[in-house]
């Protein structure tokens, strides 16, 4: 059975600043509020610099949706 998963892109309906975690989210069906959270929680935790590059170079790769 294969079930069609929404394709990695950010959203224009949910957004913070870029819509990566969001676009996370909504491709394996997690919350984004908590997906945000957790994301936050692990920069500051790794001194910040890792996910603020990390979100850089996925908004920079993931197509918008449209």
């Amino acid at each position: 059975m294969n079930v069609e998963r929404p394709r990695l892109a950010r959203p224009l309906d949910d957004r913070v600043l870029a819509g990566v975690v969001g676009g996370i989210a909504r491709r394996f069906g997690w919350s984004s509020t908590l997906l945000r959270v957790v994301y936050v929680v692990a920069s500051v935790l790794s001194a910040a610099f890792p996910g603020i590059l990390v979100y850089l170079v996925l908004w920079l790769l993931m197509p918008e949706d449209g």
